[in-house]
C-alpha cells in the first residue's frame, strides 16, 4: 500500500511525499526535482518517480492543491436519497466545486456568518491517476491512483435557494480533503470498505462503499464520456444517510463541533468548526 501526501515545509514550499509509518519521504522526478504536490506527482507518473532516503518534515495539507476538476455526486446512497425525500436516480447527479473551496486536513473551518444551516457530509473521493476519455467501466479502476476522504460541508440554506447546488457547496476554504491518498493495491474489495462520520464522537453516518448507487467504476466511465479526465482530478462519490439537515429537528454545525470522517484503510479526516473571529 502506498500512502501519498503533500507536505507544507518550513520554507513555505510544498512537496509530494510517501508516508512510511510515521515518517515522510519526498518524491523526485527523473531529473531530481521534487514534485510540488500529489497532483504534480500523478501528472508526472508515479512509476518513474523516485523516493528520497532521508525523511522530510512538514505539515500535511490536502493532497492535490489545485485539481483541474472537482466533480461531486449527489444523492448516491439509498438512505440519503430517502432522507432527502427524493426518488432513486437513474443516472448520476453531478455538481462541481471550485478548487478554492478545498481546504487542508486539520485546518479549522470557519462557519460563515451568512449561513445558519451548515451541515456535514462525509464522503470518499477517487483521485484520477491516469487520464482518459470514454473509459470503459471494466478498466476504470486502472485510472484511479487511490482514494482520499472529503467532508462536503454544505450551507443548506444557500443550497436550497435554487435548483442548482453550487451556492451551497463551494464556499471558500470549507471543504476539507485528505489527509492522504491511499493506492488501491491493498485496500481489497472497495465495496466492503466502511465509511463513518461522527460529530463530537457521536456516529451520524455509516455505510459501506458497496451501498453506492453508482460505484466508482461507473462514475469514471460516465464522467469520462462528458469530459476527458486528467491526473489529479477528484471524483467525490456522495454521502450516506445521517446528515444533520434531515434530522428532526435539524442539527446543524455549531462553533466547537468536531467532525471526523473515517474509512477503513484511509484513516480519519478531522475538522474543528469555528466561529468567525
Amino acid at each position: 500500500m502506498t500512502r501519498l501526501v503533500t507536505l507544507a515545509l518550513a520554507d513555505g514550499s510544498t512537496v509530494a511525499a510517501r508516508r512510511h509509518g510515521e515518517s515522510f519521504h519526498a518524491f523526485r522526478d527523473l531529473v531530481g526535482e521534487r514534485y510540488r504536490d500529489v497532483g504534480a506527482l500523478l501528472r508526472g507518473g508515479l512509476e518513474p518517480a523516485t523516493v528520497e532516503d532521508g525523511a522530510v518534515e512538514g505539515r500535511v495539507v490536502r493532497p492535490v492543491l489545485e485539481p483541474g476538476a472537482v466533480a461531486c455526486v449527489g444523492i448516491n446512497y439509498g438512505a440519503h436519497v430517502a432522507e432527502m425525500g427524493r426518488e432513486t436516480p437513474t443516472s448520476p447527479t453531478y455538481f462541481s466545486k471550485l478548487p478554492r473551496a478545498l481546504t487542508d486536513p486539520g485546518e479549522p473551518v470557519v462557519l460563515p456568518p451568512e449561513s445558519a444551516n451548515v451541515d456535514y457530509e462525509g464522503e470518499v473521493a477517487a483521485v484520477i491517476g491516469r487520464g482518459g476519455r470514454r473509459i470503459a467501466r471494466e478498466s476504470a479502476l486502472d485510472h484511479i491512483a487511490g482514494l482520499t476522504l472529503v467532508n462536503d460541508v454544505s450551507m443548506r440554506d444557500f443550497q436550497n435557494r435554487s435548483l442548482q447546488w453550487f451556492a451551497g457547496k463551494s464556499w471558500q476554504a470549507c471543504t476539507p480533503v485528505g489527509p492522504e491518498v491511499v493506492t488501491l493495491d491493498e485496500l481489497g474489495d472497495l465495496g466492503d470498505l466502511g465509511l463513518t462520520t461522527s460529530v463530537n464522537g457521536e456516529v451520524r453516518q455509516q455505510a459501506v462503499l458497496g451501498d453506492l448507487i453508482f460505484d466508482i467504476p461507473a462514475l469514471v466511465a460516465d464522467l469520462s464520456q462528458i469530459v476527458e479526465l486528467e491526473p489529479g482530478d477528484l471524483i467525490v462519490t456522495g454521502t450516506p444517510g445521517g446528515v444533520g439537515h434531515a434530522m428532526e429537528p435539524p442539527r446543524y454545525l455549531q462553533p466547537g463541533d468536531v467532525v471526523e470522517v473515517s474509512l477503513a484503510g484511509l484513516g480519519t479526516l478531522r475538522t474543528v468548526f469555528a466561529a468567525e473571529a
